[in-house]
């Protein structure tokens, strides 16, 4: 079964662990994408508050960084399939705690958050070490390519299907149902994960001592300002966007459309430049996305209705995926050739996602600060134009990247 896979791939190289990583991946998103987008539109129709959905994704980005600490130390001591299979178990546990709790989630909505925020913080540095220690440089583009299409086919069929049944239950009933599903999808890759080899790490935790690496290696320096860069438009965007175009249509099922659209787009696209963008290419290709994303933020803004909304997930479903394979494989590779990567992966992975997550706490921080002085709803757009310039001033702390034999002083 795994050789005709990679036949079908063509990609004859890759390894059993890669698939069975990849189709854990493709199993998150589905669960992921089936709720995730409706989880802010649950709790905003129980509470009408903007505050409260800004400080559940706020939870979730405090943990997340604090959890990755935390799991990193695990992944130094134990199995870090172990510490993915942990991850998948929390998310389980959110979806089940959002059932058990039903009307008065948003009652809940810090306790939600940071559950989540644990969640993601387990499955996320098990996921990115695994894809770190399984790929190689002439795998990690396909790799990263291949996952977008499987994030791309989650976000196509995952809130379509989701929205289709919310919108045809009554009340909260269609939320039980999806919330379960999604419960279903991280059990069975929990299942999976038992196939994967057993990878243990060895050596000391010591995420302070690659804090301080960027005092010696600028590529790693300017790779984690691009991460808050990065997540500086995240923090506001993933949550925004969904209760913008909720409150522009009052559908669920029309997020399910849009959520089709930008990821019917993702899907092509992710196809495409696994085999367009060559690794000489990726600073062009990041650059071109990062300007195509900001410029359609004004779009966004400006659209009150359907077909417009469609149009800008059209132009975010090209770019994206533009932006982001080449984006990731910069990443890894900066990580790849950086001090002592070999014994301190992990510790590279977790100092990376603080960054990220000190640049959404920091967006939503700002929506939090503006929204006190301003009514959301005027508000909103221009806190969107402010903070969706994130992705394209990526390019600016990445373009002087370069490799060199010389490693840094440690």
């Amino acid at each position: 079964m795994i050789q005709k896979l990679k036949v079908w791939l063509s990609q004859e190289n890759v390894s059993k662990d890669l698939i069975l990583l990849l189709v854990i991946g493709g199993l998150y998103s589905i669960g992921i994408f089936l709720s995730s987008t409706f989880v802010n539109v649950y709790l905003w129709k129980q509470s009408n508050s903007y505050a409260d959905i800004a400080l559940y994704n706020l939870c979730i980005y405090i943990m997340q960084p604090i959890t990755f600490i935390v799991a990193g130390k695990c992944a130094k001591r134990i199995d870090r399939v172990i510490v993915l299979r942990a991850g998948v178990t929390v998310l389980s546990l959110f979806f089940l705690t959002v059932l058990f709790i039903g009307d008065n989630a948003a009652k809940y909505n810090l306790l939600l958050g940071g559950l989540l925020g644990v969640g993601y913080g387990f499955y996320w540095l098990a996921y990115n070490v695994l894809t770190f220690e399984i790929t190689e440089p002439d795998t990690r583009d396909f790799f990263n390519g291949f996952l977008g299409i499987l994030q791309s086919f989650g976000g196509m069929t995952g809130p379509l299907f989701a929205g289709y049944v919310i919108s045809r239950m009554n009340q909260f009933t269609g939320y039980t149902v999806i919330f379960t599903i999604s419960f279903s999808f991280f059990i069975i890759a929990v299942i999976i994960s038992f196939f994967l080899s057993r990878r243990k790490a060895k050596g000391n935790f010591s995420f302070k001592r690659i804090i301080l690496e960027r005092k010696h290696n600028s590529n790693w320096n300017k790779i984690l300002k691009a991460h808050i860069s990065q997540g500086f438009r995240e923090g506001t965007f993933l949550f925004a966007v969904t209760i913008w175009i909720y409150l522009v249509t009052r559908d669920e099922f029309s997020l399910g459309i849009f959520n089709l659209v930008y990821s019917g787009f993702s899907l092509l696209f992710y196809f495409l430049v696994t085999r367009w963008i060559k690794p000489g290419k990726r600073k062009q290709a990041i650059f071109l996305a990062g300007l195509s994303l900001y410029l359609s933020v004004v779009l966004l803004i400006f659209s009150n209705s359907l077909p417009l909304i469609l149009f800008y997930g059209a132009i975010a479903g090209v770019f994206f995926p533009v932006l982001f394979v080449p984006y990731l494989s910069l990443t890894y590779d900066v990580i790849g050739k950086a001090w002592n990567a070999g014994e301190m992966r992990i510790e590279y992975i977790v100092v990376r996602e603080i960054f990220l997550n000190a640049g959404r706490i920091l967006s939503i921080l700002i929506f939090l600060v503006a929204i006190v002085f301003i009514t959301p709803e005027t508000g909103i757009p221009y806190i969107l134009l402010i903070v969706g310039g994130g992705h394209f001033f990526i390019y600016f702390f990445i373009k002087d990247i370069n490799f060199t034999p010389k490693e840094s002083v440690s």
